[in-house]
């Protein structure tokens, strides 16, 4: 099963807030999840994000490939940094 890390879009209309989710690749965007892993609010300056490291980076030591945006946003947050150098260590 090809597992991704997106963004699911929540909130109202003119009003994006989203979601970090691990879901099947074949899933809808706004469809079944497997786990949330974070939040993003691009409306607040700066943007704000919360992110779980622990299960961010168990996922992706899995085979879960982020989308580009998220892969943006893990680099903002160092996550891919770590994910490289841990990965590297082995």
């Amino acid at each position: 099963m090809a597992v991704k890390i997106r963004l699911k879009r929540m909130g109202a209309n003119k009003s994006p807030f989203y979601r970090i989710v691990v879901a099947d690749a074949r899933a809808p965007r706004d469809g079944r999840q497997i786990e949330t892993v974070g939040t993003y609010n691009p409306l607040t300056n700066p943007a704000e994000v919360k992110i779980n490291e622990e299960l961010v980076l168990k996922w992706m030591s899995n085979g879960a490939k982020p989308s580009d945006t998220v892969r943006n946003l893990f680099s903002q947050q160092g996550i891919m940094e770590k994910y490289h150098n841990a990965k590297n260590s082995k």
